[in-house]
């Protein structure tokens, strides 16, 4: 009989404007291919972005916050496995599929360390050393009190899982590295591939409602980009993305060649046009869609070290890492004109795509543990007991405030 899963998602998946949505597809093609029954819920409104999920056969199902409709719908749904879109998500309803569905496997997908992402961020504002200081806040506190309270959490990026387990101390057993899973890039494909000479202008591209790549934009066209533009007067940079804001827009510059494009409909096409891929983030976490994207459409990057984190392990970047705007531009006009250097890096990205990221290196192994774990459900929760006891407090002030929101709700109907 087939296993039923339930993903509880922060939004619907949008995977033509964010890594985050690409992720969520490639999970819901692992559990498809081995039987399950999917149902994904969730209290976001959908966009005319949103990838249409009852074309894979997942049954649709729009659910509300702080409303114990929730309580009756997961009871009745009864699913093997439960799977939250970021520990958010967990907050708002793991306490629910805890009570109503005490035997579902709850896991928690945590698409990046969001408190990783907003100490750097922090530190950056403060021009201060990135230190623990940054790292242990408040959302850490709720983030990692979230990977506790369930029984499996995915993470991304294998510098992640040793800061879990380093400076939080997390169980080894409650962590799954799972990355980005990818196709392999073929022979066909690499010889299909548009050469150097015949791709023009640079290209960086990134979802504007995640504040990493607006800043990114920001240090590109500040600091960067003039510097290239000076030595490269006829190259251009196109900056792709959904959810452009008129605050983004307002820095497209023709003239200068700082050409905002907005969403990109085929991000393979628009990336195999161009020459190099430009990602100047100065903050962030996890694995960055962007880079995977060029790697398997062939296309070289320059990056700072906070992209190149978790990519690449004992394998040569697909480019050069630089922090320094002088030298980033550099390495960036370098890239560009010296076609010995791209296609060497080239071949170092289709190395590490096939070599890290190739899906059948993992997709086993995630559903074994899985497994296993159901199998042995009961010792597997009283070899953690933090979470036991998080589950005891912390839950109960989520659970009494959304109730209390819920009676709040029906006094003003």
């Amino acid at each position: 009989m087939a296993k039923h899963l339930l993903i509880v998602g922060f939004v619907w998946p949008e995977p033509k404007s964010s890594a985050a949505g690409s992720r969520m597809l490639q999970l819901i093609d692992v559990f498809l291919l081995n039987n399950y029954q999917i149902t994904f819920a969730s209290a976001c409104a959908k966009t005319n972005n949103a990838f249409d999920l009852s074309t894979l056969g997942i049954n649709q199902v729009s659910i509300e916050l702080n409303n114990s409709s929730f309580d009756t719908f997961v009871k009745n749904l009864n699913p093997d496995v439960v799977l939250f879109d970021r520990f958010m998500v967990e907050e708002q309803f793991g306490w629910r599929v805890q009570e109503q569905c005490p035997n579902a496997l709850r896991i928690l997908d945590t698409e990046d360390l969001h408190c990783l992402r907003k100490g750097r961020e922090q530190a950056l504002k403060d021009q201060a050393v990135f230190d623990k200081s940054y790292l242990f806040n408040d959302i850490a506190k709720r983030e990692i009190a979230s990977i506790y309270r369930c029984d499996l959490s995915l993470i991304i990026s294998e510098e992640e899982i040793e800061i879990l387990k380093n400076q939080f101390k997390v169980s080894d057993h409650l962590l799954c590295y799972l990355p980005f899973l990818t196709e392999v890039v073929s022979m066909e494909s690499k010889k299909k591939f548009t050469k150097f000479k015949e791709r023009e202008h640079f290209i960086t591209i990134g979802n504007f409602l995640h504040a990493p790549n607006y800043d990114a934009v920001l240090f590109l066209k500040q600091n960067i980009w003039p510097l290239i533009k000076h030595k490269l007067p006829k190259a251009q940079i196109h900056i792709y993305g959904a959810y452009a804001s008129e605050k983004v827009n307002q820095l497209n510059n023709a003239k200068e060649g700082f050409v905002i494009k907005g969403f990109a409909d085929d991000v393979e096409s628009v990336m195999q046009q161009a020459k190099v891929c430009l990602a100047p983030l100065r903050f962030g976490a996890g694995l960055k869609g962007k880079l995977i994207d060029a790697m398997t459409n062939g296309t070289p990057c320059v990056m700072t070290s906070i992209a190149a984190e978790g990519m690449f392990g004992n394998f040569e970047p697909n480019g050069f890492i630089a922090d320094d705007a002088e030298e980033f531009a550099n390495k960036a006009i370098e890239l560009y004109t010296n076609k010995i250097f791209w296609n060497g890096k080239q071949k170092n990205g289709f190395q590490v795509i096939n070599a890290r990221f190739d899906k059948n290196l993992f997709v086993s192994d995630f559903i074994y543990k899985i497994t296993a774990i159901q199998n042995n459900l009961g010792i597997h929760r009283l070899d953690n007991f933090t979470g036991q006891m998080l589950k005891h407090h912390t839950m109960q002030s989520t659970k009494f405030m959304s109730k209390w929101i819920e009676e709040k709700n029906k006094n003003i109907e």
